[in-house]
């Protein structure tokens, strides 16, 4: 029988988040605050861009590990929900399901994780039998996984070989050391989706132009992604800015980038013009603001049309 031929396969981290509101101010040592509002919902960068692409209309199969407890019984159930694909998630018998902790601050927050069974996931997990069911691999979070980390340069170079497009969002490295080397990453990459503040880390440069410029002899698409100021891409030639959809009444904007990612990535697997995915990876970032959490404003197309339509004035078909 032929195998199911998936638009995206997900590589990633799993966890829940608990995300905590209105808070009156910074945790302190010794002392007790109060938060307004509370939402635990399924988290991880990774899962919220698959649950997110597929709403869209992707189809999407997702690989990552989870232990074996209620925490996981969640996420499947969420990721089902949202036509997710599960079929290739592994379990752990020695850790528990990952949690972050995040304590949201308006556009803004700090984030607690543990990360569970996630430091058990590695790029071998990711098979070439599996590879080969999709057409575009997507990696998010490589600093939060170590065990991926360390195969990440041989996973992209698989995926390239068997003829999948690839995409990478670093995310933020919790030990700050930002070592990965981009030569030798990048060329694997078709479309590398950092945010300002990741690149100019990564790259030890000041600002975007510098940061773009150290890296295009081996780069191809960049995108980075620059919260409320919109998002710069890079298409090998010229660096064009990509003006945000601005939502006046934020929620949060916790998964705001993973749903630029899901946005722009939907376009791209779909050979749009790079302006159009970067017009729609905005306006699907801005979506993501107008309910807590990374997945709620994406509960259906129908949801996301609407939201579209009356917060932002942009028309989906």
């Amino acid at each position: 029988m032929e195998q199911t031929r998936f638009d995206v396969l997900v590589a990633g981290e799993l966890n829940m988040d608990l995300i905590l509101n209105g808070l009156e101010d910074q945790p302190k040592t010794g002392k007790e605050i109060l938060a307004r509002d509370m939402t635990f919902t399924l988290g991880s960068s990774s899962a919220i861009f698959a649950c997110n692409l597929s709403t869209l209309g992707g189809q999407v199969n997702f690989i990552g590990k989870v232990g074996r407890d209620s925490f996981a019984d969640k996420i499947l159930q969420d990721l089902e929900k949202r036509k997710v694909s599960t079929s290739s998630i592994l379990f752990s018998d020695t850790a528990a399901t990952g949690i972050s902790v995040a304590l949201n601050y308006g556009l803004d927050r700090a984030m607690i994780t543990y990360p569970g069974a996630i430091d058990e996931f590695t790029g071998a997990d990711v098979t070439d039998e599996l590879l080969s069911t999709a057409g575009h691999l997507h990696v998010s979070s490589v600093f939060l996984q170590p065990g991926l980390r360390r195969d990440i340069y041989n996973l992209l170079a698989r995926a390239k070989s068997i003829g999948l497009t690839t995409s990478l969002d670093p995310q933020w490295d919790p030990h700050e050391k930002w070592d990965l080397h981009l030569p030798d990453l990048l060329q694997h990459v078709d479309v590398f989706l950092p945010n300002l503040a990741e690149i100019k880390l990564l790259t030890g440069k000041g600002d975007i132009g510098s940061a773009i410029e150290s890296i295009w002899p081996y780069a191809h698409i960049v995108v980075v992604k620059d919260g409320d100021s919109g998002a710069y891409v890079w298409d090998g030639k010229t660096l064009f800015h990509q003006r945000p959809f601005l939502n006046s009444n934020v929620v949060d904007a916790i998964g705001a980038g993973d749903s630029f990612n899901a946005g722009f990535i939907y376009k791209f697997i779909r050979h749009s013009p790079l302006q159009q995915c970067a017009e729609y990876g905005a306006l699907t970032g801005a979506i993501n603001t107008t309910a807590a959490g990374g997945t709620t404003a994406f509960r259906d197309y129908n949801t996301i049309r609407s939201i579209a339509a009356e917060k932002f004035n942009f028309i989906i078909p």
